[in-house]
């Protein structure tokens, strides 16, 4: 069966995911007693209500869609090995900011899976009953972060199976790595059987633990016995609850309610995502993994069958990793990789679009929402996708009202919005969108009138303060016209919105439709020079928020830019994207006590990389790092002293790496590891301040 049929039903499994994370979140971690008396049952989002934002950094979302990475970023290997899986977490997890939630050796599952890998020990033994005991080793996260991966077994429950067994084996074992595999099958499976019973008696053979059988078993007895959902639960609390199975986060109760959701929620996406979300335990899980498996199942059709669900979160979502420049995403560009991932590794052939916006599915706005920004005088926007009532994609903007001097906004994220993200998950992020570089929109009108659009970028200044720079007027009708625009500079100041504005000299009530838009590569000219800080006390300023910081200190510093300090090896600060090619990065380093420091380039997670350091005062390296190898391409004898300025040049053109010190072509070397990725520092052991950071492609 080709792929190509499943792809709108992987785009609803992602949306379904992110849709039920964002209904449990704002009460996880409440009791059942108190999201009874304060909501009842919770069937439309209620972030307003707890004073926090819809879209927020969350580790179900990042972890899910993070950690699938591991299967592109190892070509595709159906058979990939768990240790694979657990290199994949070492790469994208930066200690005690991303992802996880950091509670402690011994408190933590998956903290304590990550220290194991941190000292060495490999998956599966990372995650064992034998490594760190039945209980660490049983409690909820192995089944959160499975779905991306079994969304790229469409109807190959064995394949769903194989691999979510060993990614989750990095951290989980036991009846919690069961009940992964049960999920796992389930969803894969939703793709062609619709039947929840005929899934859930197919889905049981896969199951190895008689506990967890005899636990879904039960539960399907009372749930057929019994339609009142709160009925169920009552049912359950006494048998299977937290107060049961011990640790902070059991699976048990979990999977049990996530299978009772499932039951009664039926063939109402809604339902079904409204009582894991108003069941309590840990509800965000919960309500993500019946979205993910009732999106597949439903489809897109389902999920719009009862409340808006998607125009508030717009296909936003934040997959928050040390890759910081696919941190800000949506809903479209998760499901091309899991769709290229399912082709690839089915052995097929698929076309994907590798335009960065290109709405392809059903109702996709890619973050694109009505600009909040004040802009004076607005006019009413509505935004929709034109495939919604044609068989052409695109951005479709309704506008109402617009005239001399009213324009319609609209915008969509290119880096984190810091007046709406939540302080308990750390939310680190490099922008998609740097100055420089050049944006390509395909728009025209549905309808006649005289209307003109300009692009615009909003962007944090270094004194955290937001400006806004515009583009030239274009005007457009009803044949594609392709605008390209240079955006301009922002002294190197993080772009955190770009946006269209849509003008008319006389009233236009009608439809802009934009088909796609793109930009590729390093920026021509990216830079932050000399001391940007403004204030001794603001040693942490929005300038440097664009960096993706592993070193234990990145901040502002009192005579250069920067200072690095990292108290063990390999402490990594990125900024840049993926399709970040050839380029070079140059900065001025000064060391102080050190074992070595340098540059980074084409950066793709902070244990896969080029890096150019000196070492020991007496070498300079150059070196590739995949995972725990590193490489060393070239080395030779070169003497430097403490605090003495020395600009680093390092290069990427093609498979040429090169290194240049204060002038000086030191070393080049050929390698085919990585052909794009972000820019940064690197620095082992010690401090040291960096002036100005310069990225810079022809």
């Amino acid at each position: 069966m080709s792929i190509k049929k499943y792809e709108n039903q992987i785009y609803a499994g992602v949306l379904g995911k992110m849709l039920g994370v964002y209904l449990g979140r704002p009460v996880e971690g409440w009791s059942y007693e108190k999201i009874l008396e304060t909501f009842g049952d919770i069937k439309y989002y209620v972030h307003e209500q707890v004073g926090v934002p819809l879209i927020v950094a969350d580790d179900d979302i990042s972890g899910t869609f993070g950690f699938f990475r591991g299967i592109e970023d190892n070509e595709y290997d159906k058979n990939l090995p768990a240790k694979a899986f657990g290199d994949t977490w070492l790469n994208y997890i930066i200690e005690n900011r991303t992802i996880l939630w950091w509670g402690g050796l011994g408190r933590s599952t998956e903290h304590t899976a990550f220290l194991n890998l941190k000292n060495g020990i490999p998956a599966p033994q990372s995650g064992s009953i034998d490594q760190n005991g039945k209980t660490l080793a049983e409690q909820i996260g192995a089944q959160i972060f499975i779905d991306a991966i079994a969304m790229a077994c469409p109807n190959d429950p064995d394949l769903a199976v194989s691999l979510v067994r060993k990614a989750a084996s990095v951290s989980h074992d036991g009846i919690a790595l069961e009940a992964a595999c049960h999920l796992a099958a389930l969803e894969a499976m939703a793709f062609e059987e619709k039947d929840i019973d005929t899934l859930l008696d197919r889905a049981a053979g896969y199951v190895q633990d008689k506990q967890l059988l005899d636990i879904i078993a039960d539960v399907r007895d009372i749930c057929n016995k019994e339609r009142d959902w709160r009925k169920v639960r009552e049912y359950l609390n006494p048998k299977y609850g937290y107060e049961v199975f011990v640790g902070c986060c059991h699976m048990v109760p979990n999977h049990a309610m996530v299978i009772a959701s499932i039951i009664l929620g039926g063939d109402d996406f809604q339902k079904s995502i409204s009582i894991a979300s108003s069941a309590a335990w840990d509800t965000d899980c919960n309500a993500g993994n019946v979205g993910a498996f009732n999106g597949i199942r439903l489809g897109i059709d389902g999920i719009n069958a009862g409340a808006d669900f998607r125009t508030p979160v717009a296909d936003l979502m934040y997959v928050v990793t040390a890759d910081g420049g696919s941190v800000v995403t949506d809903a479209v560009i998760e499901s091309k990789r899991i769709i290229e991932t399912a082709a690839r590794m089915a052995g097929e052939d698929i076309e994907i679009s590798r335009e960065r916006y290109t709405f392809e599915f059903p109702g996709s706005v890619q973050g694109f929402l009505p600009c909040e920004y004040d802009h004076g005088s607005s006019a009413l926007v509505k935004l929709g996708n034109s495939n919604e009532f044609s068989d052409e994609n695109g951005l479709m903007i309704q506008c109402s009202h617009v005239a001399d001097g009213v324009s319609a906004y609209a915008a969509t994220q290119t880096f984190i919005d810091f007046s709406k993200i939540a302080m308990n998950f750390s939310t680190v992020a490099s922008p998609t969108l740097y100055s420089s570089q050049k944006v390509v929109t395909k728009i025209k009108t549905m309808d006649d009138g005289n209307v003109s659009v300009r692009p615009y970028i909003l962007y944090y200044d270094k004194d955290d303060q937001i400006q806004i720079i515009h583009g030239d007027y274009s005007a457009i009708g009803m044949e594609e016209t392709t605008m390209e625009w240079i955006v301009p500079d922002t002294d190197g100041m993080s772009i955190f919105k770009l946006g269209y504005e849509i003008a008319s000299n006389k009233r236009f009530d009608g439809r802009v439709v934009i088909t796609s838009i793109d930009w590729k590569g390093a920026p021509k000219l990216f830079a932050q020079r000399g001391m940007l800080m403004t204030s001794i006390w603001n040693t942490n300023p929005l300038w440097l928020a664009g960096f993706a910081s592993s070193a234990a200190q990145f901040a502002a510093d009192f005579k250069q830019t920067y200072c690095i300090s990292h108290i063990d090896e390999d402490g990594l600060v990125t900024i840049g994207t993926r399709d970040w090619d050839d380029y070079s990065v140059k900065s001025t380093a000064y060391f102080s006590l050190h074992e070595s420091g340098g540059l980074v380039i084409r950066s793709r997670g902070h244990k896969r990389y080029y890096g150019a350091i000196l070492n020991e005062y007496k070498y300079a390296k150059l070196f590739v790092q995949k995972d725990g190898k590193r490489t060393i391409l070239e080395e030779v004898p070169y003497t430097y002293e403490e605090d003495k300025p020395y600009e680093l040049v390092l290069s990427a053109k093609g498979n040429h790496i090169s290194f240049t010190v204060n002038g000086a072509h030191l070393i080049e070397a050929v390698d085919e590891t990585y052909v794009s990725g972000g820019a940064g520092f690197i620095i082992s052991k010690g401090t040291m301040t960096c002036d100005s950071f310069i990225v810079e492609s022809k």
